[in-house]
Order: C-alpha cells, then sequence, then structure tokens
C-alpha cells in the first residue's frame, strides 16, 4: 500500500521550527515523512536530519520521500521517549528543533490490515510497532469489564463507558471479539440510539482509548517532553502537535513545569529554590487548522500545536 500521508499544519510547523540551513533537526514521530520534507527543504549539505518512528513501513517510506535532499539523514527505528539513546548511539549531543506529531498517520488509518480504524474492516491490532506485543485484541478479550471501563472512560472521555465495557464482557463470553467490525457492532449496541444521532461515530473514543492503550502512548508522552527539552541546544525549538484533550494537557503541563519550576512554598515572598525556567513560549495559545485546511483535511480539526524555545 502506498504511504499517503497527510501532514496536519504543515506550515506553521515549519514556520515556526526557524530552521536553520547547518542545524540538527530531529522528528520524533516520522510517519510518511510529511513534515520532516519541509524541514528537510531548508537543510543544506551540513545539515542533519534524525527520523524516529515505531513503525517499520513508515521508517522505509519516509527514507523514499526524502531521498532528494542533501542533507545528512539517519533513521531509527525506536520509541520517541528514547530520543536520549538514539541521540547517544548517534554521537549528537543537541539538537536544533524538534518535532512530535502525535496523530496516528493517515497510512496507519487507511491500511485495513492495521486495526486502526472503526470505518473498515480488520483484525484487531492497532499496535504502531507490529513487533510489540499486546494486540487491541488482547486489551477487548483480556482485561477485565472494569479495566477495559477506566480506559474507555479515561483515555477516550466516553459518557457511556460502563455500558460499552458491559457489552464487550457479555460479548466475548459468547464468542472472542477479533476484527474492528465485531467491536463497532458490540460498541453500536451498547450506545443508545438517540446518543448514536448526534456527535462523533459511536466507536470513535472507544477505538481511542484502545488505541492509547495499545501503544501506551500517553505514559511514553509524559515521559518524553521532558528529554525532548533536555536534548534542545540553546535557541533550539520543540513543536508539539496533540489530537485531544488528555495529550494537549500532557504536553501544557510538561511545558508549564519548565516555564515555572520554583518549588518553593507559595506563602514564601521569594524564592530560595534558585530554580529558574530554561525555555520560553512561542505560542502563547495552541496553532490550530485554518478554514482552508480544515476543507482540505477532516483529520486537522482536532489539532493543537504548542512550541517552547530553549533559553
Amino acid at each position: 500500500m502506498e504511504f499517503r500521508h497527510v501532514s496536519v499544519l504543515y506550515g506553521p510547523v515549519i514556520d515556526l521550527l526557524n530552521v536553520k540551513p547547518d542545524g540538527v533537526y530531529l522528528d520524533g514521530t516520522l510517519g510518511g515523512g510529511g513534515h520532516a520534507s519541509g524541514v528537510c527543504e531548508k537543510l543544506s549539505e551540513a545539515g542533519v536530519f534524525i527520523g524516529i518512528d515505531r513503525d517499520k513501513d513508515a521508517l522505509a517510506a519516509a527514507g523514499k520521500r526524502l531521498e532528494p535532499y542533501p542533507c545528512k539523514k539517519f533513521f531509527v527505528q525506536s520509541n520517541y521517549e528514547d530520543v536520549k539513546q538514539v541521540l547517544w548511539d548517534l554521537g549528537i549531543l543537541q539538537v536544533d528543533g524538534a518535532l512530535l506529531d502525535l496523530g496516528v498517520s493517515s497510512f496507519q488509518l487507511d491500511n485495513p490490515q492495521r486495526g486502526f480504524s472503526y470505518m473498515q474492516d480488520a483484525p484487531l491490532d492497532m499496535r504502531m510497532n507490529a513487533d510489540d506485543a499486546l494486540t487491541a485484541e488482547t486489551v477487548v478479550n483480556e482485561y477485565s469489564r472494569q479495566q477495559l471501563a477506566k480506559i474507555i472512560k479515561d483515555y477516550g472521555e466516553e459518557k457511556w463507558a460502563a455500558r460499552i465495557a458491559q457489552f464487550i464482557a457479555e460479548a466475548r463470553e459468547e464468542k472472542r471479539i477479533t476484527t474492528t467490525s465485531e467491536l463497532v457492532e458490540v460498541i453500536k449496541k451498547a450506545v443508545p440510539a438517540a446518543a448514536r444521532r448526534d456527535g462523533p461515530h459511536p466507536a470513535k473514543r472507544t477505538f481511542q482509548a484502545i488505541r492509547i492503550e495499545v501503544n501506551d502512548e500517553l505514559g511514553q508522552l509524559s515521559r518524553a517532553i521532558e528529554s525532548f527539552i533536555d536534548v534542545l541546544a540553546p535557541g533550539g525549538r520543540l513543536a508539539v502537535i496533540s489530537f485531544h484533550s488528555l495529550e494537549d494537557r500532557i504536553v501544557k503541563d510538561a511545558f508549564q513545569k519548565r516555564l515555572d519550576p520554583c518549588t518553593c512554598p507559595p506563602d514564601f515572598p521569594v524564592c530560595v529554590c534558585g530554580k529558574k525556567p530554561d525555555i520560553r513560549k512561542v505560542t502563547k495559545k495552541p496553532v490550530e487548522a485554518d478554514g482552508e485546511e480544515l476543507a482540505a483535511n477532516p483529520r486537522s480539526r482536532s489539532a493543537k500545536l504548542r512550541v517552547i524555545e530553549k533559553l
């Protein structure tokens, strides 16, 4: 299958990264290489680009897409939370800019065999790295009803989480749920008809929740932001695109910890801990897609871009 990746907020990302021709830049969620091509286009032969992705197909497709650009390029299969180890292995100490696009790539959504989409029948998989052990099928069939309800509520922010978990538990007693279409049918039965008529597809939030659980997306994000800030050179920028409130909250809170690191009690008249900010906000509020992008790419609707700069 051709890797067709639609890069969200492409223009703002490239502009706000402020790419230097001879700089070192890192994309921690390489995907199809859409944003990466914009970065590499601005790099000279002296520039360096590093692409990280959990998905071998993404790395292969992006490598092919980026071939025409003259900068030095490295492609690494890894989790972006391991960015420090990746750079250490490459002998690189700091980067001048980094990007995290937290959305599932168009390729993964559109490829039925990956099981990310509730719109196409496929095996219940949802692994961003096909070598990982945990699959959506395991979560759906082997997690307890209570565990499922918590995941769907916390990660999917789904109003009907408990009811959906109950229906899943009852359905799997009759037969193991192995495909996306089987799961969608169970969810449709669980969500009341009135609720199905309004809002998004009834399975959207549950699929999101299971995908997050399978790939430990929120856990690795909270661990990774600190590391990405640590490896920025002075003046280096980190751009993060999130797609739902849970992700955006983690990004916002992680940035705030570095913007206001003081640990003194609130009633202290002056700071005595000596901890000073080591970043500044480049974007005062999140950048969102404009009307033109929304019309061309509906998946950009929930995207929010936050950018900071290392002091």
